[in-house]
């Protein structure tokens, strides 16, 4: 999961190589950290926040098969 993020994002961005996806396991949930550089944070958002949506949607569709409860999260 953390390296299909990483993938999609690095294809919406500048700079690819500031791309860091974190992952903290919990119980039945994992909390996935998007960290991009500042300049490309409005590119992974979108208007609207359509694109961060529409991540979102993938990594909740892949995390029904796993069984996990999946929240993506961007920080700055």
């Amino acid at each position: 999961m953390k390296d299909l993020i990483s993938e999609i994002v690095k294809a919406l961005v500048d700079q690819p190589e500031q791309v860091t996806v974190t992952e903290i396991e919990g119980g039945q949930t994992v909390v996935l950290e998007l960290s991009v550089a500042k300049s490309d944070m409005g590119k992974v958002i979108g208007k609207r926040g359509k694109h961060a949506d529409a991540i979102r949607t993938i990594v909740s569709a892949l995390a029904g098969k796993a069984r996990k409860r999946y929240v993506l999260e961007i920080v700055e």
